[in-house]
Formats: C-alpha cells, structure tokens, sequence
C-alpha cells in the first residue's frame, strides 16, 4: 500500500483540521470538509492507519451513556511528512469582537447549573476554528467552574493567577490550579472530556506565539477581575 495523491489529499485535510483545534477528527468531519460521503472518508482514514500515519482514538458521545465514536489523530510520521511553519495573523478587531463575544456567553452562564453550563461550553468548542480561540475556549470553561466554586477558594485562585510574574505562567497556574478541583469532583464522563481538553490546551499554548499568548492572558485578566 503506498502513500497516493489523493490519500496525501485527505491525509493533509486531516491535519490541518487537527492543527486548528488540537482536537482529533471524527470522519464525518473531514467527509464535510472534502465534500465525499463519510463512508468514503472513514475507508481512507483505515488505510491511512494501515500506513501509520494516523492513530485512533475513542470519544464519549455526549449525551449518550456508554456510546463512544472513532475519531483520528495524525501521528509523528504524518508531521514529519508535511511539517511546515504556521503563521496566522490575528486581526486585532477580530480577536476583540471573539474575546467579547466570549465573555458575553460565559456570563450568561451564570444561572445554569454547574453541568449543564459546562456542557453549554463544550457544545461550543467543536465550533472553533483557530487554535488560539480553542485555548480561549478552554480558560472559558474553568472559568465557569471557578465562579461555581466560589468563596475563599476562588479569592485564593484568583490571587495566585494574577501574582504570576508572565503571560505563560498565569495562564499555566491558573489551568493547574482550577482541574485539579475539576477532576475529582465533577462526574467521570465530563471529567475525562475536560481532562482530555486541558491535555490539548497545554500542547496549543506551545504553539502560540508571544503575541497571542498576550491576548489569552489579557483574556483571563479581565475575567478575574
């Protein structure tokens, strides 16, 4: 089995649908990306499996007890293949419209119940399509369980999250500190799904550049404040 034109067509769709949000791609996704059925799509993916250039994971669907779907990672040897530099240039208009935007839904969580506005957040995420957004995304779902929290546990947080001496390490902190709470007290399909995100969170962060990490730093400073 060799490496064709068209498996390096869905190959690299594959990969820039992981690139931009980190997260692993379910078939029908990239069957609507590539305007083929998801039969056609699922049949390639297995053969690029075969070829290891992608890997298989499996996902809780939400919603449904005990039911799980195939999704698809590239592996190191699929980047190897197409690595290249990313550069995206962020609008600065933009990304304060999508900040304020951001800012406006996570406040209008605040009468829901702890789950259900979590699920509000994650129903959002899939939705996403920069990779900075993603991470912006993920700060905004621990930032809806810190206010659930609440109290002197929430005044500590927010203190040791705005003390930290850079961008990074505010951002890192206050990830540290607010699912560590997450994991051992929210129910264990959501909080697999949560930790799962954090996971990819922290890959993402390493590949913004400094300009971007600003941006989700001044995010987050103006959520805590």
């Amino acid at each position: 089995m060799v490496l064709t034109e068209r498996r390096k067509q869905f190959l690299h769709k594959l990969i820039d649908l992981y690139k931009n949000t980190n997260l692993p791609v379910h078939y029908e996704t990239l069957a609507q990306a590539l305007g083929v059925s998801k039969w056609t799509a699922y049949d390639m993916l297995k053969e690029l499996e075969k070829l290891g250039y992608l890997t298989r994971d499996y996902t809780v669907t939400r919603g449904e007890a005990g039911r799980s779907q195939i999704v698809f990672l590239p592996t190191v040897k699929a980047g190897d293949l197409f690595e290249q530099k990313r550069f995206e240039v962020i609008n600065p208009e933009e990304w304060y419209d999508s900040k304020n935007q951001l800012l406006h839904f996570l406040n209008s969580l605040k009468d829901y119940s702890l789950s259900d506005a979590i699920q509000k957040v994650l129903e959002e995420i899939p939705k996403v399509k920069l990779r900075i957004a993603f991470c912006a995304y993920i700060i905004g779902l621990l930032l809806v369980y810190l206010r659930k929290l609440g109290g002197r546990t929430e005044t500590l947080i927010k203190s040791v999250v705005q003390n930290a001496p850079t961008n990074e390490m505010r951002m890192t902190v206050f990830v540290g500190t607010v699912v560590g709470t997450v994991i051992q007290t929210m129910n264990h399909e959501i909080g697999v799904e949560v930790s799962d995100l954090v996971g990819r969170y922290l890959k993402s962060i390493l590949d913004l550049s400094e300009n971007e990490r600003t941006m989700l730093s001044d995010l987050l400073n103006e959520a805590l404040a």
